[in-house]
């Protein structure tokens, strides 16, 4: 009886392991680590474009507006609030800063993102639905109706499998 039970459990854990087997060399995990993986990459491809080309000129044109110094400091517990230099100054000092330049920029990289992620599934189902045409019209090729019964067969049959006319 308790060996019995232990081929039970030997059998269930075999069968999880099979299933995951399965699950992982099918493709849907190696598909989602590939996603992942192209995604990082992606990203700092936009946070670059941000950063180092989009927001420059952008600051130029507001006057030399560094968008990665633009913070407010918070009063420090005595209720005095300290300036400092730069973004990197008043972090080192300890001092608590909202850091609205940078939310600018991780904002902008995000719209970038966005928008590059929509235009790549426009192009995507673009791609789709003409592969789904293209099926469709080898379907339509490879099948005729039937002449009795108007059922769709191979183009191939002599005989209509529905209503078994010769053809």
């Amino acid at each position: 009886m308790l060996n019995n039970g232990l081929d039970k459990g030997i059998g269930k854990v075999k069968k999880w392991t099979d299933e995951f087997k399965t699950f992982a060399i099918k493709g849907n995990v190696i598909d989602m680590a590939v996603g992942i993986i192209i995604g990082a990459a992606f990203g700092k491809i936009v946070d670059s474009m941000v950063k180092d080309i989009i927001m420059p000129p952008m600051g130029w044109i507001m006057g030399r507006v560094d968008f990665t110094n633009l913070y407010f400091t918070l009063p420090n517990y005595d209720g005095k609030i300290v300036e400092y230099p730069s973004l990197e100054a008043a972090q080192a000092a300890g001092a608590v800063t909202i850091n609205y330049g940078l939310f600018i920029n991780t904002l902008i990289s995000f719209i970038f993102v966005a928008f590059a992620v929509f235009l790549l599934i426009k192009f995507i189902n673009k791609l789709r639905a003409a592969v789904e045409t293209k099926e469709e019209v080898q379907a339509e090729i490879d099948t005729k109706a039937c002449p009795r019964c108007f059922s769709t067969i191979n183009i191939k049959a002599t005989k209509c499998p529905n209503c078994t006319a010769d053809i």
